[in-house]
């Protein structure tokens, strides 16, 4: 492990799926986890909104000695400000979590940064294992609880999984002793997004498929068990135009788009 590499965590405001109440994101906990085991102390947590968020608290209790606000207001765009705080600085890894849990929540931030920077992005990360010799190990998380192993230059940015390590539990006091860095930004107003309507994600009722079995032990396990990807198709060779339409034929079939 490289002791000088150089780690930013990039963390939102949650919310509980139950009570709607504010909290420390998942996913974004479990980013800050593997920022921590990465660069320790020299760990750089950032947050693009209100300063005043009393929910930043609980990430700086986790073990942080300061955290850093770009403050904008609700309706403004993180992406220009995340930007430009990470070109002024040499970072090698950026961690996020796959999508926020409020606002727009469409798991796009990671792959605009990844696009405005110019580096790669490695989705759905379950660990980081080394990083040496200007390059890191990375596990990926794949469904059913694989793993894959692949090796990326630096600098990168990490979505992170829930199959990453879990954050460790917040203390109030070393959280409140914290210090909140407030950097003032030249904000940008999302002037789209300020006309969309935004309304709480449904979980898609579950497909079941009908099978004849003559007990009842058979007709539960038929009812439970995951759905096997038996009807996928691999595009390699296809134009671009080609595999487009493929994607939207398949949004089609399965009525998220009509």
């Amino acid at each position: 492990m490289q002791p000088s590499v150089k780690v930013v965590s990039l963390v939102s405001v949650g919310r509980h799926p139950q009570s709607g109440r504010s909290r420390r994101a998942e996913q974004d906990g479990r980013a800050v986890e593997l920022g921590l085991k990465l660069a320790s102390a020299e760990l750089t947590v950032v947050h693009a909104g209100n300063a005043q968020e009393q929910v930043l608290r609980q990430y700086a209790g986790m073990g942080l000695l300061s955290l850093t606000v770009l403050e904008q207001e609700s309706d403004c765009d993180a992406v220009p400000v995340l930007v430009s705080f990470l070109q002024d600085k040499r970072i090698d890894v950026v961690l996020t979590g796959v999508r926020a849990e409020s606002g727009e929540s469409s798991g796009m931030l990671p792959y605009l940064l990844a696009e405005k920077l110019g580096w790669p992005l490695v989705p759905r990360v379950a660990d980081i294992i080394s990083i040496q010799g200007g390059a890191a190990e990375v596990l990926l998380a794949l469904p059913r609880g694989q793993r894959r192993a692949v090796t990326v230059k630096l600098p990168f940015i990490a979505s992170v999984d829930n199959a990453a390590q879990e954050a460790r539990q917040t203390a109030f006091g070393p959280g409140l002793r914290a210090d909140v860095k407030v950097l003032n930004v030249d904000s940008v107003v999302d002037e789209a997004a300020s006309q969309w309507q935004i309304s709480a994600a449904k979980p898609r009722p579950k497909r079941i498929k009908v099978v004849k079995a003559k007990t009842a032990a058979d007709r539960m396990k038929a009812a439970t068990a995951k759905p096997m990807g038996s009807g996928g198709k691999v595009m390699k060779d296809e134009t671009a135009a080609e595999k487009a339409q493929a994607i939207f034929d398949l949004l089609l079939e399965e009525k998220v788009v009509r």
